[in-house]
C-alpha cells in the first residue's frame, strides 16, 4: 500500500508579523523594565497582583471566545443568508458595508466578532464593489474597522460585560459613557463616506 501524499509544507510570510513581534517586543521590554526598577514591590505583591491578572485575563478571553462561538452559530443559521441576501439590496457599496458590519456586530453581540464574520462571509463582494467603483481598499478597510464598534452597545456584549466586571460598575451607571464611544463614533463612519465621495480624501 503507497503511503499517503506528503501534505504541503505551510508558509508563513514572515515580513506580515513584523508588527505583532513589535508589540510583544514592546511589552516585554516594559515588563522587564518594571521588575529591574521597582523589584521590592513587585516581590512585595506578586501572588495577590498575579492572581487578578490571570482572573481578568481569563474573564476577557472566556467573555471573546464565547461570542465568537455565537457568530458561528449564527452563520450557520438560514436567517443569516436571508440578512446577507438582503443587505446586497443596498447598491452603494460602503454604506453597503457598514450597515452589514454593524448588523452582524449586533447579531453577534461583539465588535470583533460581528467584523470576522462579515468579512469571511462577505468579503469578496465588498471588494468586487471596491474594485468596480473605484474605491481604495483602505477607504473599505476604515469603514468596516469603525462601524463594527456600532452594537457594542447591547447589554450582552463580551466587551462590555467585561469592563463593567473590571470597573465594579453597573449598566445603568455606565450606559450614558458606552453610548457615546459606541453610537457616536459609529455615526461618524457615514462622515467619514460623505467625505470621501466629496473630497476623494482617503
Amino acid at each position: 500500500m503507497a503511503p499517503p501524499p506528503a501534505a504541503a509544507p505551510l508558509v508563513l510570510d514572515v515580513s506580515r508579523q513584523v508588527g505583532v513581534w513589535a508589540v510583544e517586543a514592546a511589552l516585554l521590554l516594559g515588563i522587564g523594565t518594571v521588575v529591574i526598577f521597582a523589584w521590592p514591590r513587585v516581590r512585595a505583591s506578586f501572588a495577590k497582583a498575579s492572581q487578578m491578572a490571570i482572573a481578568g485575563c481569563l474573564l476577557a478571553t472566556l467573555n471573546t471566545a464565547s461570542e465568537f462561538g455565537f457568530g458561528a452559530v449564527i452563520a450557520a443559521l438560514p436567517g443569516f443568508v436571508a440578512i446577507q441576501s438582503a443587505m446586497k439590496a443596498i447598491t452603494n457599496p460602503l454604506i453597503n458595508e457598514a450597515i452589514a458590519v454593524t448588523t452582524l456586530a449586533g447579531m453577534t453581540g461583539s465588535a470583533s466578532g460581528g467584523l470576522s464574520l462579515a468579512l469571511a462571509a462577505m468579503a469578496g463582494q465588498f471588494k468586487a464593489a471596491a474594485v468596480a467603483n473605484h474605491i481604495p481598499m483602505e477607504v473599505l478597510h476604515r469603514v468596516a474597522a469603525m462601524a463594527c464598534g456600532g452594537m457594542d452597545t447591547l447589554p450582552h456584549n463580551g466587551a462590555i460585560i467585561t469592563l463593567l466586571a473590571i470597573t465594579g460598575l453597573t449598566h445603568r451607571q455606565s450606559y450614558g459613557d458606552i453610548f457615546a464611544i459606541t453610537c457616536i463614533k459609529t455615526t461618524a463612519v457615514f462622515v467619514v463616506i460623505a467625505v470621501y465621495y466629496l473630497t476623494g480624501i482617503v
